[in-house]
């Protein structure tokens, strides 16, 4: 409850900023020092249960250990993209109030996605993490490939939204107890009736389309590459990994009782996700465009944790929404920098750029799943509860492969940046990087780090 209401004031704050303020450097301070409030008071939640504005939400927002952990990674995800990404927001345009407005309630419909507790708190806080990013996304007004992925997300996103309310409404009439809470949802173990399949059926393609999964994901490479890189590491991050939280929770309270006769349908939707964001991203040669459809591919993975449904997968959440987040913002965050996005343009960066070069290599080490880092303890929370599930074991199998797959797109960027050759062309040696932007990457490397070897910092929260 802290979060939820803290980020939507802060919202509020900013936009009035935009009026008041003119310097953008002081704005984003402002912006900084309201996310730092936002992780104290979810610090102060999670670790003690306080919650400093106690409304009564007649509970349609419930709260636990378990979610508010995940509110916090949530939160402090979006610390580290402001202090690392804040500057090139400065260079988005001149309403720098507004943007960072935006993305305060984004992070207000985050908190309510991981916290709702009935379906319409569900699709409030989808929508509230929707509408900014449809804004953000058409933020470059002078790049047209900004404008038509803005005018491409919102209609796709619009049709979306029709089918969740759809779903909505088919299973809120097929309840016998007439209820939108997801605990009071009765399906019983039997097969469920037509209009509950139905209901169901447009949830799982409302909330797939969300968070990009095959083959619902045709609108995501488009988008990821048109909008303004800075905002792209934030829609591809924090926004992707709250929309499976809130599909995890969707599921597993309210259609639980029944997995076995939805989860053929998820294992149908894991493989393609795997096989299309893989495949696809072994071709590319922009590197932003590659992360788009690797980020579909890492949905494929985060899709074996509804697919298990069990507490490894819970745990495996958690890490991987820290460990693909905080991987993911700095590899975004090192092509703000530059000035060629392709594969080449990283030639010969370890020369030029060693701190930056050395950033890459273990943001793409983990994204691939390497021991040591933390994207090898997320993947493989993953494979375990799909081990433990005890149905369909050859899954595991087919995700391992894949594994091995995007290890080859992703080691052609770690090739490129020690054993070419840099451009004679290429200015990024010329190009100005703070210290302080250095600082943030090696802070980014060492949470990736020290996760990998101690997982339980973040798993831990849960069982103390």
């Amino acid at each position: 409850m802290n979060t939820i209401i803290l980020s939507a004031i802060w919202g509020v704050i900013m936009m009035f900023s935009g009026v008041f303020v003119k310097k953008s450097t002081t704005q984003k301070y402002i912006a900084i020092t309201g996310i730092l409030v936002i992780v104290a008071f979810a610090t102060i939640e999670l670790l003690s249960g306080q919650t400093f504005f106690d409304f009564n939400t007649r509970g349609m927002i419930k709260t636990d250990v378990y979610n508010l952990s995940f509110v916090w990674i949530a939160v402090f995800s979006t610390l580290l993209y402001f202090l690392l990404s804040g500057s090139e927001i400065e260079k988005v345009g001149p309403h720098i109030g507004e943007y960072f407005a935006l993305l305060f309630f984004i992070v207000c419909g985050i908190a309510i996605a991981a916290t709702f507790n009935t379906l319409l708190m569900l699709f409030i806080g989808i929508e509230i993490i929707s509408i900014p990013l449809y804004i953000l996304t058409g933020s470059d007004k002078r790049n047209l490939k900004s404008n038509e992925a803005a005018l491409k997300y919102f209609l796709m996103g619009a049709f979306s939204t029709g089918i969740m309310l759809m779903g909505i409404a088919f299973v809120y009439g097929a309840n016998p107890a007439g209820s939108f809470y997801i605990d009071n949802i009765q399906i019983g173990t039997g097969h469920m009736s037509v209009l509950m399949a139905l209901g169901l059926l447009f949830m799982l393609v409302s909330m797939s389309f969300k968070v990009s999964a095959a083959p619902f994901h045709f609108w995501t490479p488009d988008v990821y590459d048109g909008a303004p890189t800075v905002f792209t590491s934030f829609m591809s991050t924090i926004v992707k990994v709250a929309g499976f939280f809130a599909f995890i929770r969707l599921f597993e309270h309210a259609f639980g009782t029944v997995q076995d006769q939805w989860q053929k349908l998820i294992i149908i939707i894991t493989i393609a996700t795997l096989f299309i964001g893989n495949i696809t991203a072994v071709f590319q040669q922009s590197v932003k465009r590659m992360l788009a459809y690797s980020s579909i591919a890492q949905a494929g993975f985060m899709l074996l944790a509804l697919f298990a449904l069990n507490e490894k997968a819970k745990d495996g959440i958690l890490l991987y929404a820290a460990a693909y987040s905080f991987a993911t913002i700095g590899l975004f965050g090192i092509l703000t920098k530059m000035e060629d996005y392709t594969i080449d343009g990283f030639n010969g960066l370890a020369k030029k750029q060693p701190i930056l070069a050395f950033a890459t290599t273990v943001f793409l080490l983990s994204l691939t799943g390497v021991p040591l880092t933390a994207g090898f303890q997320s993947k493989f929370f993953m494979l375990m509860a799909a081990v433990e599930n005890g149905n369909h074991y050859w899954i595991v199998v087919v995700a391992v492969l894949f594994a091995a797959i995007s290890a080859y797109y992703y080691f052609k960027v770690i090739q490129a940046v020690y054993f070419k050759e840099p451009n004679l062309s290429d200015t990024s040696s010329e190009i100005f990087i703070s210290t302080p932007f250095k600082f943030m990457l090696l802070i980014l490397v060492a949470l990736i780090v020290v996760i990998g070897i101690y997982p339980e910092i973040i798993i831990g929260w849960r069982y103390r």
